[in-house]
């Protein structure tokens, strides 16, 4: 996975660099490592968590090909595992190693550090923390340089378009109030293994038609936030605690706290390609995903049942009755069984008190009633009276459902109508 910050040239002008070693203090997993006397001005820093990882040398050689931003840039790569692990693991970390270390030799215009994070404690062991050190190591280096960069996800299997580097630059040039932004992607569907290939399809299918569900349901929170595709201002990074060090699904968590400041922007100018390869190291995500899709009986994908969207998107129509005092009722008793278990009634109840306009409770309403409780609630749903379906299908009701007429002739078109639906703003 690849983290990379952009300098925006702002410098002092921002008073958290005042501030930034107490971040570092308070939720800094360790002290920072890194040397920040550099020998030229660096506005990129991509981090890349590598964990019994055999394609990280062509995410390198697909960074270095890519047209140089203004800024300069710097690439952490964080080879990690935890404490006292041995065997397979441990020797395909050894060989990632010794690789870098050549292709680095071979490569002495490209700025790589390599750091050897090879005992973390078991506990915490894993993608979020490895994220974590690299991150706050982009955050020490920019306190010393006065900068506020942007840190940017990738991960170790990816490669990127050529343009990558200078897109992120200059997005957050244009928004330079947006605290971070979801950057576009794409699975390649090239393999030579048409087994891999249905499965990344129907996978991707499913991401993009869960995130279009939310905009159908009008959620302010309907961004991708896949780990390989995600960019923050450090400042924003440390304002909202950091990194968190979950094992798997810290990219969902730590990109929601971004995304409640406000602001949150897309970028579609430049594509991420993700692997579709099998993977086991975290419970979730695309490597697991298209394992379990090989080894099923029936190789479907099955997604949330549109008819639970349809219940959703009842529920943001109410912010103005909630504000005023009044008290919907769901037709669906399992929606309202559903609101019985979160407390609803009374968290709204408490919202009300505490803001002054009504603008001030949307925002808070939707930071209780927000993506974790929206993810919940499909799970409720689907457990209680609207079970899973598969994907294309679903995909082409809510195709239907906002009026789009389109007539796919298989899997892979309904994709490709997604990819642009994703890169398109519509409202109801």
């Amino acid at each position: 996975m690849l983290f990379l910050v952009i300098s925006t040239n702002y410098n002092t002008q921002f008073p958290y660099f005042r501030k930034v070693n107490l971040y570092l203090k308070k939720y800094g997993f360790q002290p920072p490592k890194l040397s920040v006397n550099l020998d030229q001005p660096v506005g990129i820093i991509i981090v890349i968590p590598c964990f019994n990882e055999a394609q990280t040398l062509a995410t390198l050689v697909s960074l270095h090909s890519c047209d140089k931003p203004e800024s300069g840039f710097r690439v952490i790569v964080v080879v990690n595992q935890s404490e006292n692990i041995e065997g397979e693991i441990a020797q395909r970390n050894k060989q990632t190693l010794q690789e870098m270390e050549d292709w680095k030799s071979h490569n002495p215009d490209f700025p790589l550090v390599i750091m050897k994070e090879l005992a973390l404690p078991k506990k915490h062991a894993g993608v979020g923390l490895a994220r974590k050190i690299g991150m706050d190591e982009a955050v020490h280096i920019f306190h010393n340089t006065e900068q506020d960069g942007i840190i940017v996800a990738l991960d170790s299997d990816c490669v990127v378009e050529t343009n990558y580097l200078t897109a992120i630059e200059n997005h957050f040039r244009t928004f330079h109030n947006s605290p971070g932004c979801s950057i576009r992607y794409a699975h390649p569907l090239d393999s030579e293994d048409e087994l891999i290939n249905n499965g990344i399809l129907q996978y991707e299918l499913h991401l993009r038609y869960y995130n279009q569900a939310l905009r159908f349901c009008q959620f302010p929170f309907a961004f991708h936030t896949v780990g390989s595709s995600m960019a923050v201002r450090s400042s924003a990074y440390q304002k909202q605690g950091g990194m968190n060090k979950r094992k798997a699904g810290e990219d969902f968590y730590f990109l929601q706290k971004i995304i409640e400041l406000g602001g949150f922007t897309e970028l579609n100018a430049t594509c991420v390609i993700p692997s579709p390869r099998v993977s086991d190291r975290v419970p979730f995500g695309t490597g697991k995903a298209i394992g379990d899709f090989i080894s099923a009986d029936v190789h479907t994908f099955f997604t949330y049942n549109f008819n639970s969207f349809r219940s959703l998107a009842v529920i943001p129509t109410w912010t103005k009755k909630l504000y005023l005092g009044q008290n919907p009722i769901h037709s669906n008793k399992s929606v309202q069984d559903f609101l019985i278990s979160i407390d609803f009634e009374n968290k709204v109840k408490e919202i009300k008190r505490n803001t002054s306009s009504f603008s001030k409770f949307e925002k808070r309403f939707f930071s209780f009633f927000n993506a974790f409780n929206v993810l919940k609630f499909t799970h409720f749903m689907r457990d209680y009276e609207f079970p899973n379906q598969p994907i294309e299908k679903e995909a082409l009701r809510l195709l239907e459902e906002i009026g789009i007429e389109h007539t796919p002739k298989n899997t892979k078109e309904t994709l490709m109508y997604y990819r642009e639906l994703d890169q398109k703003k519509w409202t109801l």
